[in-house]
């Protein structure tokens, strides 16, 4: 696979949203090896940036990513992170929507496995749930989506969550935002139809082993029981990202369907999600 798809990122410039950590500083380290540049993003804690960027200068050398602290939720985010690319790279191919909140927000009880039923969630960290999963993605995807368009090339990839967990008991307000952010992921695809610009929304398929993962009483695991290695979905990621993508839009793709030993178009058409139980309209 990597043949196929990494000589396509070579010089692509992409934003990855909450890279300080976890799956994005996975999704930055990914890209940089497969010749990317990269602006990464961070709201809390800039001694992690600071750590993903040094990850990064050791695989790839110095001045690959540049790091900036900026909250998604806050609406001149965007147009920061957007700046900051075309000033240090002169040019901006893409945006991956990685930033989250999950249910430690509002966990009352840390001991207690199942998070707090809706009503007595607190309402500030509910909303605040809400305003980084999915006022976030739309205010970055608007503040370089022009500059996409003008390009006559891009990509946004929106990253999503199971099916299961958007409704799962409890899993309020996380579930909702995440169906949300699909949501708009098919809306922005048909927008952006016939623009070279495409949409994906891309899952790991279960909980992935990192901090977004809450431990309790000194356990770590997701609704299943399992955790998913933190790099489920680099291989799918790369390739959505590469020109190979061309020609697809508004798709559902689950990191861990993903075949690597296939070509990525077959692994493409297996990790595809066309049969969930949203609605296809594309």
């Amino acid at each position: 696979m990597a043949e196929s798809v990494l000589p396509n990122l070579a010089d692509r410039v992409f934003i990855v949203t909450g890279g300080g950590r976890g799956i994005g500083r996975q999704f930055t380290r990914t890209l940089v090896a497969a010749g990317a540049r990269v602006v990464i993003t961070a709201a809390r804690n800039a001694d992690q940036l600071q750590d993903t960027i040094t990850e990064a200068e050791g695989i790839a050398g110095a001045g690959k990513v540049v790091g900036l602290m900026a909250d998604a939720a806050e609406p001149e985010s965007g147009e920061r992170a957007l700046e900051v690319a075309l000033t240090s790279f002169g040019r901006i191919d893409g945006l991956v929507n990685n930033a989250g909140r999950g249910l430690n927000e509002i966990r009352i009880d840390p001991d207690k496995a199942e998070p707090p039923p809706f009503w007595e969630a607190p309402a500030d960290k509910w909303t605040g749930v809400i305003d980084i999963n999915v006022k976030g993605p739309y205010y970055m995807a608007r503040a370089v989506t022009p500059h996409l368009i003008a390009a006559g090339w891009g990509r946004i990839i929106n990253i999503s969550t199971s099916t299961q967990t958007m409704i799962r008991k409890a899993y309020s307000p996380y579930g909702p935002s995440k169906a949300a952010l699909e949501a708009m992921t098919r809306i922005w695809a048909q927008d952006l139809a016939g623009t070279g610009v495409s949409v994906h929304a891309l899952l790991p398929g279960g909980a992935t082993d990192t901090s977004f993962v809450p431990e309790i009483n000194g356990v770590k695991k997701g609704a299943d029981g399992n955790l998913l290695p933190a790099d489920i979905m680099n291989d799918a990621l790369l390739w959505l990202l590469s020109t190979d993508s061309d020609g697809f839009t508004g798709t559902r793709v689950i990191g861990r369907h993903w075949d690597s030993s296939l070509p990525p178009r077959d692994a493409f058409a297996k990790a595809r999600d066309d049969k969930g139980t949203l609605p296809v309209i594309l």
